[in-house]
C-alpha cells in the first residue's frame, strides 16, 4: 500500500506552536520579504501590483491579523490618526469621516475622532487629548482655532487642514470652490427668473460660509440685482437654524420667491419653516441647498442643491496625511461644485 502524501504546489509556511500567524508566514506563502509585507501593510512600499496581490491572497488564506501595537513600536509611531470634527453627530462630517476613516484602513491606520463643538476651547482639549495619545498626525475638519496656534501644533507633528488656506513643512490644507459652488446656485434662481432671492448665510467666522455668501453677492451683480440687506439672514447650519431663518425672514415682511440655504441642513429646515406659514415649495417659493448630502435625494420636494463630495474631501484628507508620514508633498484633487437640480425649484409664472 503506498502511504505516500501528494507533494503541494508551496511549501506550507511552519507555524507557531499557539496557532498565531505570523508576519514571516505570509511573507514564505507569498514570496517575499518580511520587509516588503511589512512596507505593503504600512502603505510605503514601492512595489509592484503582483507583489501587492500576493501579500493579499497570502493574508486572507492564513488569517493574518496586523499587529498595529508591535508595527508601530517597530516603526516608531502608533499608527493612529487623531481627526478633529465638529458635531459628530452631523450628516455632512459623517460622509467625511466615512472617507477618512476607509483610507485610512487600507494603510493600516486607525482614526481617532474628537469633537471641538464649534468651540475653541473644545478644540484644543480635542488636539491636546490627541497629542497625549501620541497620534502619528492630526486632521482637522474647519473650526474655529487660529491659523497661528494650529501651524504650532504642526511643529511638532503632521497636520491637514480642511476648509482653510494654511502651509507649513508638515502643515497642508485645501478647500472647496464654496464661491463659485454659490454663484451656481443663485445663478440658477436668477435664470428661473427670480429677483426676490434671499439667503441663508452659514456662521461668517468660516472661510466657507463668507466664500458662499460672495458667491451669491457675486451672481446678483452680474444680473444686476442689487443687494437687499433684508432678504439675508445669517444661521448655524443646522435644521432648526434654517426653520428659524424662515422665520425671521418672514416676520420682516420680506417679499421673496426663492431661498438659498447655505447648506442641505439648513435648506431641509427652511422647507419645513415655509410650510408651516403655509408657503409651498416650489409653488411659492423655489429652494436652493449646498452640499447635496443623501437626505436632499430624499426631501419633499427633493432639494436642488450645489454637489461637493463630502466623502471625496475625506478621502483626499486621508490621502494627504499619508503622504505627509511618508515624507512626500500631499495633493488634493477635487471635483468642482455642481448643480444638481431636482423638484424644489421652478421657473416663475409670468
Amino acid at each position: 500500500m503506498n502511504h505516500d502524501k501528494p507533494t503541494p504546489d508551496k511549501k506550507a509556511p511552519s507555524s507557531r506552536p499557539d496557532g498565531v500567524v505570523t508576519l514571516e508566514q505570509v511573507a514564505e506563502l507569498a514570496g517575499v520579504s518580511p520587509s516588503t509585507v511589512s512596507r505593503i501593510l504600512n502603505g510605503t512600499a514601492a512595489v509592484s501590483q503582483v507583489k501587492k496581490d500576493a501579500v493579499q491572497a497570502a493574508i486572507l488564506e492564513l488569517g493574518f491579523r496586523p499587529n498595529p501595537v508591535a508595527r508601530g513600536l517597530a516603526g516608531g509611531r502608533t499608527l493612529s490618526i487623531g481627526v478633529v470634527t465638529q458635531i459628530i453627530s452631523s450628516p455632512f462630517y459623517g460622509e467625511a469621516l466615512l472617507g477618512i476613516e476607509r483610507e485610512l484602513e487600507q494603510a493600516g491606520y486607525v482614526p481617532l475622532f474628537v469633537s471641538g463643538n464649534w468651540n475653541e476651547d473644545d478644540e484644543r482639549k480635542a488636539i491636546e487629548t490627541l497629542l497625549s495619545r501620541r497620534v502619528d498626525g492630526v486632521i482637522v475638519l474647519a473650526g474655529r482655532l487660529s491659523d497661528a496656534e494650529l501651524s504650532r501644533v504642526s511643529d511638532s507633528l503632521p497636520m491637514v487642514v480642511v476648509g482653510r488656506q494654511l502651509a507649513g513643512p508638515r502643515l497642508f490644507s485645501f478647500s472647496f470652490d464654496n464661491r463659485l459652488g454659490a454663484r451656481l446656485a443663485t445663478q440658477h434662481l436668477i435664470e428661473q427668473g427670480h429677483r426676490r432671492i434671499a439667503f441663508v448665510a452659514g456662521d461668517l467666522l468660516h472661510d466657507d460660509a463668507i466664500e458662499r455668501q460672495n458667491g451669491y453677492f457675486d451672481a446678483l451683480a452680474a444680473a444686476g440685482i442689487a443687494v437687499d440687506q433684508a432678504l439675508i439672514v445669517q444661521s448655524d447650519y443646522t435644521e432648526a437654524g434654517g426653520m428659524l431663518a424662515v422665520s425671521r425672514l418672514l416676520e420682516r415682511d420680506a417679499h421673496f420667491t426663492a431661498l438659498f440655504t447655505s447648506n442641505d441642513q439648513m435648506a431641509i429646515g427652511a422647507c419645513l419653516g415655509l410650510h408651516r406659514r403655509n408657503l409651498r415649495v416650489p409653488d411659492d417659493v423655489s429652494l436652493v441647498g449646498f452640499d447635496d448630502l443623501i437626505m436632499a435625494r430624499y426631501a419633499m420636494p427633493p432639494l436642488t442643491t450645489v454637489r461637493q463630495s463630502v466623502y471625496e474631501i475625506g478621502i483626499e484628507a486621508a490621502k494627504a496625511m499619508l503622504d505627509l508620514l511618508r515624507g512626500t508633498k500631499p495633493k488634493a484633487a477635487l471635483p468642482g461644485p455642481e448643480l444638481v437640480v431636482r423638484e424644489s425649484t421652478r421657473r416663475m409664472a409670468r
